[in-house]
């Protein structure tokens, strides 16, 4: 596993190690059950702050897709293990946008719009009587 970071990127390091495991998942490099790198040993990797690799951790612990467990250290949870087949139907989303010129933003809002349930053409389910 390699944790890249660019600390000449405005971004956060802290949100690029979280992003950079995040990645991993995705392309199924980890697995749930897997062992993150102990937080002291990538920030003296990659010569950053310990504290901020904790962050990212504790950030992915957020999202649900580490555990952190005393003595056991970062796993990837099992609730992780559906994320890359989830990153095959987005990257289909996104090419099939691209290829018919819908721009980046206007896909965004198109899938919050779904997420918030609120999809044109359909009637709020709130509204819909049974």
């Amino acid at each position: 596993m390699l944790i890249r970071v660019d600390v000449d990127s405005p971004r956060p390091l802290y949100d690029q190690v979280a992003a950079s495991v995040r990645a991993d998942i995705l392309l199924g490099e980890l697995s749930p059950g897997d062992r993150l790198p102990a937080a002291r040993e990538v920030a003296e990797a990659l010569d950053i702050n310990q504290h901020t690799v904790l962050h990212a951790y504790q950030r992915l612990r957020d999202e649900g897709l580490v555990d952190l467990r005393r003595g056991r250290g970062a796993v990837i949870s099992a609730s992780a293990a559906p994320l890359a087949e989830l990153a095959h139907d987005i990257d289909r989303l996104v090419r099939r946008a691209a290829s018919l010129g819908v721009s980046a933003d206007t896909l965004a809002g198109i899938v919050q719009s779904h997420r918030d349930g609120i999809v044109p053409g359909r009637p709020d389910p709130e509204e819909v009587s049974t």
